[in-house]
């Protein structure tokens, strides 16, 4: 097997896994926090208006939040590197034969001895750039990830929004008929199923599981979600009914 062939395993439809893998879970959250507004409020019967609102409303907060979440998270651990690599390099600068001795305790470890072992020592500790990053994978075993904040927040935010808007889908021809009004609910159900059943393949994909348990995964979990929810506006519309 080529070497291209092995490196595009992290690609998935021209994007790296990396982003693809944002995409999912920004989707899967999405599908489900939707459905679950949409069962919550047929649930309560509060009408079609209502439910366009409601899910709409959560589209943009939760997915503006769920973006703003994956920034800042991307973000801190990007900085935390950059911290720990500063230190490092002070260590090398400053500290000099203590990190040398470090060096060479880690390639010990890993079964050079003798003169071998001195030799690869005095190439890394060469070449400060080599050290550093040798430092920091070898001893603090951090890499550095090539996700950017901007670009995971604007993925989750993306696939939130699109995957998210599947269950609202059939409400946007509501009035269309009365036999499309009264399975809205429905279609929505059989809609969301379908959306959650390919992100759950996409899923799989990506963890690299088995791809029917991937959708069964998904299609399960969003179904408890939307029944809670159904359940909970069921109850508290018959409470207040009672009020």
């Amino acid at each position: 097997m080529q070497e291209k062939q092995l490196h595009s395993g992290n690609k998935m439809l021209f994007f790296n896994k990396d982003y693809i893998s944002e995409f999912v879970y920004g989707g899967i959250d999405g599908a489900i926090t939707t459905f679950a507004v949409v069962a919550g409020a047929e649930g309560a019967d509060l009408g079609i208006q209502v439910v366009v609102i409601l899910g709409m409303a959560n589209l943009i907060a939760d997915g503006f939040s769920m973006s703003v979440g994956n920034f800042f998270s991307t973000k801190a651990e990007r900085d935390t590197f950059e911290r720990h690599k500063q230190i490092e390099y002070w260590e090398v600068e400053n500290l000099r034969e203590k990190e040398v001795q470090e060096i060479r305790e880690i390639y010990a470890a890993k079964g050079f001895k003798g003169e071998l072992l001195e030799q690869v020592v005095e190439v890394i500790t060469a070449d400060k750039e080599v050290w550093v990053d040798t430092m920091m994978k070898e001893e603090l075993e951090m890499v550095k990830s090539d996700k950017t904040p901007y670009k995971t927040a604007g993925m989750t935010f993306f696939s939130f929004v699109i995957v998210g808007s599947v269950p609202l889908l059939s409400y946007f021809f509501a009035g269309r008929g009365p036999a499309i009004d009264e399975e809205l609910f429905l279609f929505s159900c059989i809609l969301t199923a379908a959306a959650l059943a390919i992100i759950g393949s996409l899923k799989s994909i990506v963890t690299e599981k088995n791809i029917f348990f991937g959708i069964l995964e998904t299609l399960f979990l969003g179904g408890i979600a939307a029944f809670l929810a159904y359940f909970v506006g069921d109850v508290l519309e018959k409470m207040f009914v009672n009020f």
